[in-house]
């Protein structure tokens, strides 16, 4: 597979250690990268509106606004890939991040080749999925369209707040419906990383998703197989 085209890719790096954000800086700049800095939370929506980054590298804790703030208010208003970063590199940190929409996780103290490859790999498969989304379009079934393309979902016609990794598991599975993915088939699928610690995640989301689509259709539903995972099931 060729490596994700770098040229005119632009990332924003937010980390209150000006140490680690001039050496993330140098060492991206150098591969090719297009590069902003931002010291704390506040600063870095600001730079986000403005400077509209291709991809966040974000630090957990900040001043101001932390990380988990930062990857929320985000996420309300762009599906752009955010990688996040801490010194912890506990589980729950790691099922927190990704239930707020984070892309991939890494933890202090970075190897530089490592989150290298980790960026060039969110990019390729965000952009592979944007065209994805804009060859194939919307999915229809009775009550309910998805667009990845536009990152919408309308139920009975009308368009329902959704964040983006809950789009995305919902596109996944009804894109193939009938059929049974285990959690961690999905973690690999809509994530697209192997995800270290357990699947809670996925269970997460998809409670979430029953909430929305509850009593939505009698043509469908969102189906839990036990033992094996989850499936998107047109019924008769």
């Amino acid at each position: 597979m060729e490596d994700y085209e770098m040229l005119d890719t632009k990332l924003l790096i937010v980390d209150d250690d000006p140490n680690i954000s001039e050496l993330l800086k140098i060492y991206f700049e150098k591969e090719g990268y297009e590069v902003r800095t931002a010291g704390d939370g506040a600063e870095a929506i600001s730079l986000f509106k403005i400077y509209e980054p291709d991809m966040v590298l974000l630090d957990i804790m900040l001043p101001k606004k932390d990380g988990w703030q930062v990857c929320r208010e985000i996420r309300e208003m762009s599906a752009k890939p955010i990688i996040m970063i801490t010194a912890k590199g506990e589980t729950f940190d790691k099922v927190l991040g990704l239930e707020l929409g984070a892309d991939d996780f890494v933890v202090k103290p970075l190897d530089m080749k490592e989150l290298s490859a980790r960026v060039k790999a969110v990019l390729r498969r965000y952009q592979n999925n944007a065209s994805q989304g804009s060859e194939e379009g919307t999915i229809k079934f009775d009550n309910i369209e998805i667009s990845k393309q536009k990152y919408e979902l309308k139920l009975k016609g009308k368009s329902v707040d959704i964040p983006p990794k809950e789009l995305e598991l919902l596109y996944f599975l009804a894109s193939n419906c009938n059929r049974v993915f285990s959690r961690d088939q999905l973690l690999d699928k809509v994530w697209g990383f192997d995800y270290l610690g357990d699947s809670r995640t996925v269970d997460v989301h998809v409670k979430r998703l029953r909430e929305k689509l509850e009593g939505v259709s009698d043509k469908w539903v969102l189906k839990t197989v036990w033992g094996v995972g989850y499936k998107f099931e047109l019924l008769n």
